[in-house]
């Protein structure tokens, strides 16, 4: 019989497990899940539908076997903007070298090179600056037409077949999903993934469209990569289920000082909003090859959690690493480390956000003072849709928040959510049920002892999506509950 009080995690912060090469075996998945990933993902820039199938129903043999709701995200590849091919294979363009990007798709030289992308020269003008491969080679347009842009190196270095090309300074006349991503995107959700992660979002359509196609069998997550969104984030923020602070793309395409104010920012957007959202991205990227951190990773991820992202995300870490355990376990320790400290605790209850003007809200900020208050051990949310619990996420209590549902695939998707812990049951049918659902539940799954309180929230009629409408608390006993 699973011991359920030895799987609850010691944190409220999430952890974010990529899968590859690495990590994608029964065994290893099982460890990384007990040493303390939350959501694992799955990221089909890699791999084939068959071998992500696998990983699938292997974390769904997991979480049957524990009893414990985890999150699956795919993340989408989106479009990838490259170079074509050279006539060598790779050439030296100097500082200062005029060079010619065009749509003549023969093999480059010294002086050309093909850039199969005719959206890329609709949005460009004199003084765009291009960037190819992450950075290393910064290029500016001269002079551009609808088929070829004449250039300048205004930083040289090699450059080589396909490499990646970026545009950070122009909105690009093109969809935020390809026709790879749809035929992936088909396939995740037949699969039954809890989260989208939708690459290269420009503009407040491009999660319009994802929202459209995905009809509500997935969470949507945007991963703001590219300036333009920055642009619109509240707009982004408002129409997505939660947000990534993707600093691979976003870091090559804004100054590196930048970097850290945007993820600040956007990380504040998130928590105003009450939307999950995970910073990614290098968090331990010397895990890749060595099984301890560097100290600046270190500050890196606690950094993330004292700003109060939702979760943090390993990549290459899990996925590709020497040390995939080590790397979730030094993550989960510095995470458990940070929120332990008193000063993450006093800016925590420091932070004020602005409640809507509805019941709901009202209610479970109240909830976080009551259980306060009476020294509570655990706030109850029932939800049907998962809005009740990510309204108690938002207010960031200083007790877990033990998630009641009947929906299996809202308590999956709750697992990315800051001080969430979910538990599948149906819906309770009378005030009373619901007082001594909550009290067994708890007791049982290791949140509240004999003699310690709860408090409840839930909406009447029961099982109505974002009708949050009662407050109560209990006095947990073993066998019954008595309402105080």
């Amino acid at each position: 019989m699973v011991n359920h009080n030895s799987l609850r995690r010691q944190r409220s912060a999430k952890i974010v497990a990529t899968l590859g090469p690495a990590s994608s075996s029964d065994q290893m998945i099982e460890q990384l899940f007990l040493d303390g990933v939350d959501v694992f993902r799955l990221n089909f820039s890699h791999g084939s539908h068959d071998g992500h199938r696998a990983n699938i129903t292997r974390i769904r043999a997991i979480e049957a076997k524990y009893g414990t709701p985890i999150g699956v995200m795919m993340d989408l590849q989106g479009p990838k903007l490259r170079l074509g091919t050279f006539i060598y294979e790779k050439i030296d363009l100097p500082t200062g070298q005029p060079f010619r990007l065009d749509l003549d798709p023969s093999p480059g030289g010294e002086r050309r090179v093909c850039l199969p992308h005719p959206e890329i020269f609709q949005a460009l003008s004199v003084g765009t600056e291009l960037l190819v491969d992450d950075g290393k080679v910064r290029l500016r347009v001269d002079a551009c037409g609808v088929d070829y842009a004449e250039v300048t190196a205004l930083v040289g270095g090699t450059l080589s077949n396909r490499k990646g090309v970026n545009v950070p300074n122009a909105v690009l006349p093109i969809s935020a999903l390809t026709e790879k991503d749809l035929a992936d995107l088909a396939f995740g959700l037949d699969n039954d993934v809890d989260w989208v992660a939708m690459s290269f979002v420009q503009r407040p359509e491009d999660v319009i469209e994802g929202r459209r196609l995905i009809a509500g069998r997935a969470a949507l997550l945007a991963k703001l990569e590219k300036p333009s969104a920055l642009e619109h984030l509240d707009e982004i923020i408002a129409l997505c289920d939660g947000v990534m602070v993707a600093r691979g793309d976003l870091g090559v395409e804004i100054p590196p000082e930048d970097v850290p104010i945007a993820q600040r920012r956007i990380i504040h957007a998130c928590r105003k909003a009450g939307k999950p959202v995970i910073v990614a991205t290098q968090m331990l990227e010397s895990m890749i090859k060595a099984p301890t951190p560097t100290r600046a990773e270190a500050s890196d991820v606690a950094t993330a959690i004292y700003e109060g992202a939702d979760a943090v995300m390993l990549s290459a870490e899990t996925a590709a690493g020497d040390f995939p355990r080590e790397a979730v376990s030094i993550m989960d320790r510095i995470v458990h480390r940070v929120q332990a400290d008193p000063h993450y605790q006093s800016r925590r209850d420091a932070e004020s956000y602005t409640l809507q003007d509805n019941g709901a809200d009202a209610m479970t900020a109240a909830a976080k003072q009551v259980a306060k208050t009476i020294d509570a051990v655990a706030i109850v949310t029932y939800t049907s849709s998962g809005s009740t619990t990510l309204r108690a996420a938002r207010e960031r209590p200083n007790v877990p928040i033990l998630c009641l549902t009947a929906n299996v695939s809202v308590a999956r998707r709750l697992s990315m959510a800051w001080g969430v812990r979910s538990v599948t049951t149906e819906h309770a049918q009378s005030f009373s049920e619901m007082v001594r659902k909550a009290c067994h539940i708890a007791h049982t799954h290791g949140f509240a002892n004999d003699g310690e309180r709860v408090v409840i929230t839930a909406g009447v009629p029961f099982g109505t999506p974002g009708a949050t409408n009662i407050l109560r608390f209990a006095t947990v006993d073993a066998t019954h509950a008595s309402v105080a």
